[in-house]
């Protein structure tokens, strides 16, 4: 039977992933605190009172900027404040709450990463809105949950011979138990877990941003092309529409509807 093995939420766009062992969603809200803020390039307009979903290349993303992956970061939910680590020294303690805090943010970024951020970067966040790949299919996607299937990721190893680190894949759920590639046929059908509803949406089609190796900072892979030469695609994962609220917690088992 499957179930969940690991439960992440990324709370700024590009940066560290915050391990869970529960998350409470909602089908109007997805997952509190998931991609609530992002880092937009200095060239890159978005207006907080009205935001409007953008591609992610308009943002510090792993995609481009690997040497993000070398920053150990945590968003305190509670109190707004980013403490951000290299090489496990404490670089940048600041809050997201106030216009000083984010400054520092910025500053530090834009000293970091140099010409990647095509000016100065700016933290961003909107009532509402998330920064996730897929917001910019429908509002319902800017919601939805992505889930990886850890056979798969087996799966890709097996193929290349060569270890695969399943956070390269950034997913909010890690599941095991089901057979490599089970879950690019849920599409359509629905999924519970820890009896919350949700629907099979989308695959997740992989881009560069896989080829990073999170525990290295560096590009030491071609997946893409690997998934598509290996597996005549080019998925990885599945986004699950959200239907009802409720938590999700490590170990809960994971039941798909049969196929209409």
């Amino acid at each position: 039977m499957a179930k969940i093995i690991n439960l992440y939420r990324y709370p700024i766009k590009g940066l560290s992933p915050e391990p869970l062992t529960e998350m409470a969603v909602s089908h109007g809200q997805g997952l509190s605190f998931d991609r609530a803020f992002a880092l937009a390039l200095g060239t890159t307009r978005f207006d907080p009172e009205a935001p409007e979903p953008l591609d992610k290349g308009y943002f510090l993303m792993l995609r481009k900027n690997e040497k993000l992956a070398a920053l150990a970061t945590r968003l305190d939910p509670e109190t707004g404040t980013l403490t951000i680590r290299y090489r496990g020294e404490l670089v940048l303690e600041a809050a997201t709450t106030n216009a000083a805090g984010r400054e520092a943010i910025e500053d530090f970024m834009a000293a970091y990463l140099g010409e990647a951020t095509e000016g100065r970067p700016r933290l961003v966040s909107a009532a509402d809105h998330k920064f996730t790949d897929v917001g910019v299919v429908s509002p319902v996607m800017m919601k939805a949950i992505s889930v990886i299937n850890l056979a798969s990721v087996r799966a890709l190893e097996e193929a290349t011979g060569t270890s695969v680190h399943p956070l390269r894949f950034r997913a909010n759920i890690y599941l095991d138990g089901v057979p490599a590639w089970a879950e690019l046929n849920w599409l359509g059908r629905e999924v519970e877990i820890g009896g919350v509803r949700f629907r099979g949406a989308l695959p997740t089609r992989r881009c560069a941003a896989i080829n990073v190796n999170p525990e290295t900072a560096t590009r030491d892979a071609n997946l893409p092309k690997a998934i598509m030469q290996h597996f005549g695609h080019a998925d990885l994962g599945i986004y699950l529409e959200v239907l009802s609220d409720g938590v999700c917690s490590v170990g809960d088992a994971v039941t798909v509807a049969a196929a209409a």
